[in-house]
């Protein structure tokens, strides 16, 4: 299979989680001017992270994946992006240290705004009105205007999108992700957290390396490495309308280029082999994912690699288990061998939120703490036992002190959920919430040997 070509092959072929435009002649018009706007990412920086990827795969590095559920018009702020970049910034930290490896950061982010539903319609206050599918498709306004499917809003998330990748490349290169402050930040976590003897130890370990690297000279003035880091950007391409306008020949290569973003992925609702969703991903040369949840069969899965990896290319391919913390030790292990035996290149990250969404006493939909860990605990478990390599995790987070999760350090409980209640979609970890995690994972990576670096397939 090529994939040197315009990929617009999806149009042909059925699709779901699609919304329905009232008005045909002004979608296409929007395609076009998207078509004509500049890309987001860049086919060398898409590359890169295939690179990156690579390494993960084989046991070299690690995949740190987190951000918003789904991104909001109303909500947007350079703050906002600031905090959830900071926190990205501290859990990498931790697991660089803990995992002996360097952590690939991608940002869900500049560009997560469609979200797959269940239903084409939802009650709202007693009326049936369509569902909402994120801001870059309608508004959650509880109106029937709003609902309808405005292909204008593709325009305004390409332009907030534009505008969340230029202030992430400035922090990323502009000093502040240095080393030493966000070491700062994390020990500033510590000290606060009612887990601090849990987490005192490695952190002390931390301050020490840092010291001894700045004793011989390895500091921010000295190495750019210590002050600078790279950051991809990734979304489910769910609305193919968008990601096939902002699609590119690269002028090098004379292939296809997704350039919404670094990383794409297809949901778990839209991996079907015979649809649009996984036609379109197999066009283009980025690195892509694929969310698997606990009622994938090894044959679909090798299915799923032949069709969006069909030279074995390392890098290619991510797949992103969403278990459920219940089942995730019964159904995940069948997968691996099948993937081993096969010998599929790939990598292998864990989604511990989706398979873990409860309702709350209190009537709010959340997801507990000790479950999200007790998914990854589980995760790791398993590949070891398997002697596969657990590449990387992939959480729904933001950087504001949110109580959308219960559980944590500081016992977040269910009347405590509307304290700060503030998603518009899924419920995230808050800022507390994943830094424990982090250091958590990081007592995990202690049982995966430095030198097993060898391709898991």
């Amino acid at each position: 299979m090529t994939r040197n070509k315009s990929p617009s092959s999806w149009r042909q072929f059925p699709i779901k989680q699609q919304p329905k435009y009232p008005d045909a002649l002004q979608l296409e018009e929007v395609e076009s001017q998207l078509r004509a706007l500049p890309p987001l990412v860049f086919a060398q920086e898409i590359r890169d992270l295939k690179q990156h990827l690579a390494n993960v795969g084989h046991g070299k590095g690690f995949l740190l994946q987190g951000g918003d559920c789904a991104e909001s018009f109303s909500e947007f702020s350079a703050n906002k992006i600031r905090d959830t970049f900071k926190v990205l910034l501290q859990m990498a930290v931790v697991l660089t240290f803990g995992g002996r490896r360097p952590v690939t950061k991608i940002a869900r982010m500049a560009g997560q705004f469609a979200k797959p539903r269940s239903a084409d319609y939802e009650d709202v206050d007693g009326q049936s009105l369509l569902s909402f599918r994120g801001d870059i498709i309608n508004s959650a306004d509880a109106n029937a205007d709003a609902r309808i499917a405005d292909p204008q809003r593709m325009l305004r998330a390409y332009h907030q999108s534009a505008s969340t990748l230029n202030l992430l490349r400035a922090f990323a290169q502009g000093g502040f992700a240095d080393l030493h402050q966000v070491h700062r930040w994390n020990m500033s976590f510590v000290e606060a957290s009612p887990g601090k003897q849990r987490y005192q130890k490695l952190s002390d370990r931390i301050e020490d390396a840092l010291a001894f690297m700045e004793v011989c000279g390895v500091n921010s003035q000295t190495t750019p490495t210590i002050r600078e880091t790279q950051l991809f950007t990734s979304h489910e391409a769910l609305l193919l309308n968008y990601e096939e306008a902002l699609s590119r020949i690269d002028s090098f290569t004379g292939k296809s280029y997704n350039c919404s973003a670094h990383f794409v992925w297809i949901g778990e609702r839209t991996r079907q082999l015979d649809h649009a969703h996984v036609e379109f991903f197999k066009r283009i040369e980025n690195p892509i994912g694929v969310k698997i949840g606990p009622s994938t069969t090894p044959d679909q899965l090798l299915r799923l690699s032949d069709a969006l990896n069909p030279h074995n290319e390392a890098g290619r391919l991510t797949l992103i288990t969403r278990m459920g913390a219940d089942v995730l030790e019964e159904k995940l292990p069948p997968l691996i061998r099948a993937v081993q035996r096969e010998g599929r290149e790939l990598v292998w990250s864990s989604d511990p939120m989706h398979g873990n969404t409860v309702k709350s006493s209190s009537g709010y939909k959340t997801r507990q703490f000790d479950d999200i860990l007790r998914e990854l605990q589980q995760f790791f478990a398993v590949h070891i036992a398997e002697g596969s390599y657990p590449g990387g995790i992939h959480l729904e987070m933001t950087g504001e002190h949110v109580t959308e999760c219960t559980g944590g350090a500081y016992g977040i409980t269910d009347s405590d959920l509307g304290t700060r209640y503030l998603t518009s979609c899924d419920p995230r970890l808050n800022a507390d919430q994943v830094l424990e995690l982090a250091y958590l994972i990081a007592d995990t990576f202690v049982h995966i040997a430095p030198d097993s670096s060898s391709p898991q397939n």
